[in-house]
Order: C-alpha cells, then structure tokens, then sequence
C-alpha cells in the first residue's frame, strides 16, 4: 500500500470518528468561532471547530511549516497548509487529532506577516 493510500484512509478515519479533542481550549474567545468554523479543507470539507483547532508555535523549515503538537515538531502537509490572509488570532493555528498511527493534521493557518 503506498504512502499516499495510507495516508488517505487514516485522514479518512479520523474525519468519520470525529474529533478527539472535546471542547475548546482554556480561554478560548468565543468571538474567534465563527472565523475557526469557516476554515475549510482544499475540497470544501469544514476542517476544523473550535474544538479541534488550536494556536500554535509554528516555524518555516527548507520542506515546509512544522508545527508544535504535544511537545513535538510536526511537519505540515503542504496540501493542508490554507492559502488564507485573514487569520485573526496572532499566532498560527493548527486543527489536529491524534490517531493510533500518529497525529493527523486536517488544516494548517499560517501566522500573520509570513
């Protein structure tokens, strides 16, 4: 099975299971919702909620963005990085869940000014 099929169906999983992460964070700013909600995947899928997203360190390496998930660097797919310049939270965001085979990562928005 290739790494491409694999990859498809584990993102394919985790979107019909739902998120993992069950409520916004600690502090969330119910204002940002609607922004968080409008998020959608390249095919027009909503990818995130304000549930499953969260602000991120982020940093820009020569194959592209990684970002910080549970203490570890993660390399962004560069088909879930969002060609958006309307992202009103300051920092990057990441919408995420974990999966027994690691974490799949559904959207990715750049920080402001990159």
């Amino acid at each position: 099975m290739t790494r491409t099929i694999l990859s498809l169906i584990v993102w394919a999983g985790a979107l019909a299971s739902g998120s993992s992460l069950a409520a916004p964070p600690n502090k969330a700013d119910p204002t940002l919702a609607t922004w968080f909600r409008s998020l959608k995947t390249p095919n027009g899928s909503a990818c995130c909620d304000v549930a499953d997203c969260r602000r991120a360190s982020s940093r820009m390496t020569p194959i592209g963005y990684e970002v910080m998930i549970d203490g570890q660097w993660t390399p962004v797919p560069s088909e879930r990085v969002l060609q958006r310049t309307d992202n009103p939270t300051g920092e990057a965001v990441v919408c995420h869940t974990p999966t027994e085979v690691g974490t799949v990562i559904f959207c990715f928005v750049r920080p402001p000014d990159i």
